[in-house]
């Protein structure tokens, strides 16, 4: 099926934006589409709004740029009705959406709704306001994080999923539909150009890679035409080596190259074995730059000497998000196991070094004063005779002297609980909210 037809009006919302504008540049061009109606939030007072519509009437399109948010309702109704009859509506893409990126504790309302309003009640209207017009094509711009899932985007992804959602309702009602799953795009946008480096490489280690633009339109072409609801026009490349996992449900395509978590225990016992060959002087220098250079990774950084050992994982760059990678590479390349508050505990590389040290080797125990020794041989003595008791009165007897004992060699002071027993009993969630408070995302 062709692309909407010449001779009808095709509405674009984030028509002013990066893909929105990139999309009606494409529909003139190549398809001869006369009649364009962009609307985004800031309409003609938008960047670059008068160029591309100075560029589009150029080439021989009709423009009209109008300020409204799709997600109100009557606003939309409004400017739908300004249609003229003589180019009625032939075919909708909602190309709107924003982010608001965040682990789920730190997602408030507000964040929630911004990015919900853009994706969820705009496309909801656009839908019930159209779906007696005889569209040709109903084009939803969704996300490839309502697939596979992308770290730090559950509002996004919830949001786009609503979008895959609504194409397979309308498609049930026989009503064109095609929600696509976008992947990266490689030319900068209102969306990727909020992205950090560490956000661009995480995605680099899962497979991710950037759709050129070129590329992208043409898979746009053929979303027009597919005879399916939900398409996920984006490029994984599984082929080469890679740090960190694919996506659950790609896993299926990747042949792995060694036993899994073989190579981890090697890499961790090759690490003790060669700190204990060490001068202890030359040992937190070790593992300071193994710390280094998995933040490099996760940070997306050149090397490990583009990260300051003493500065703090904040002023580094390091999110809620990047410090659970971290914590979860270092314990792969160490073998040990970490507490989900370990950036936040050991605030630098040194800091964290230090602790991952003192955890990796061996450390001297004390030798007991020689007052202690008799101490303790009686207490075994002791236990030994306690153990065996049955007499339930005795017992009882026995277990209430103990207890007494132990309150007065603890001087009635409630033993305080240790660092461990608070990560315990905390849940995921609030580990999440606790890292974002303190580390904040940049």
């Amino acid at each position: 099926r062709p692309v909407p037809a010449p001779g009808g009006t095709v509405l674009i919302t984030g028509g002013t934006g990066g893909l929105g504008a990139t999309v009606a540049r494409h529909l003139v061009d190549r398809h001869d589409v006369r009649h364009l109606l962009l609307i985004s939030r800031s309409g003609p007072d938008a960047d670059g709004a008068d160029d591309l519509v100075a560029e589009l009437t150029a080439a021989g399109a009709s423009v009209t740029v109008t300020a409204c948010d799709a997600a109100d309702r009557a606003a939309l109704a409004d400017v739908l009705a300004s249609v003229p009859a003589s180019a009625p509506l032939r075919a909708v893409v909602h190309a709107a959406g924003t982010l608001q990126d965040g682990a789920v504790l730190s997602l408030t309302p507000e964040r929630l709704h911004a990015v919900l309003s853009a994706k969820v009640d705009a496309a909801w209207h656009l839908h019930e306001l159209t779906r007696d017009l005889g569209l040709s094509a109903f084009v939803l711009f969704s996300s490839v994080s309502a697939t596979v899932g992308l770290a730090g985007q559950a509002n996004y992804a919830a949001g786009n999923a609503y979008l895959d959602a609504l194409a397979h309702h309308r498609r049930g009602r026989r009503l064109p539909a095609v929600s696509l799953g976008w992947g990266l795009w490689e030319q900068s946008t209102g969306l990727t150009g909020r992205l950090t480096d560490a956000d661009r490489e995480r995605m680099a280690r899962m497979g991710l890679r950037p759709l050129p633009t070129q590329a992208a339109l043409t898979l746009l072409d053929l979303g027009f035409g597919a005879d399916r609801a939900h398409l996920v026009p984006a490029w994984f490349d599984l082929s080469g080596p890679r740090d960190a996992d694919p996506p659950a449900l790609l896993r299926g395509l990747v042949h792995p190259t060694a036993p899994e978590g073989g190579g981890a225990r090697e890499d961790a016992r090759s690490l003790r074995d060669r700190l204990l060959t060490l001068p202890e002087n030359d040992r937190e220098l070790t593992v300071r730059r193994v710390v280094q250079a998995e933040l490099a990774t996760v940070l997306g950084r050149s090397g490990p000497g583009d990260v300051a050992p003493d500065r703090g994982f904040r002023d580094l760059g390091l999110d809620s998000l990047t410090a659970l990678e971290l914590r979860n590479r270092l314990a792969t390349v160490t073998g040990l196991t970490l507490t989900t508050t370990v950036t936040f505990d050991h605030p630098s590389p040194t800091a964290l070094a230090r602790h991952l040290l003192e955890r990796l080797t061996p450390q001297p125990q004390p030798q007991p004063s020689a007052p202690r020794q008799p101490v303790l041989a009686e207490l075994d003595r002791l236990a030994q005779r306690v153990t065996a008791v049955t007499d339930g009165d005795l017992r009882s007897a026995v277990t209430t002297r103990l207890w007494e004992l132990a309150a007065t060699l603890s001087a009635g002071e409630e033993a305080e609980p240790t660092p461990d027993d608070e990560v315990a009993a905390t849940s995921a969630e609030e580990l999440f909210a606790l890292i974002d408070d303190e580390l904040g995302r940049p």
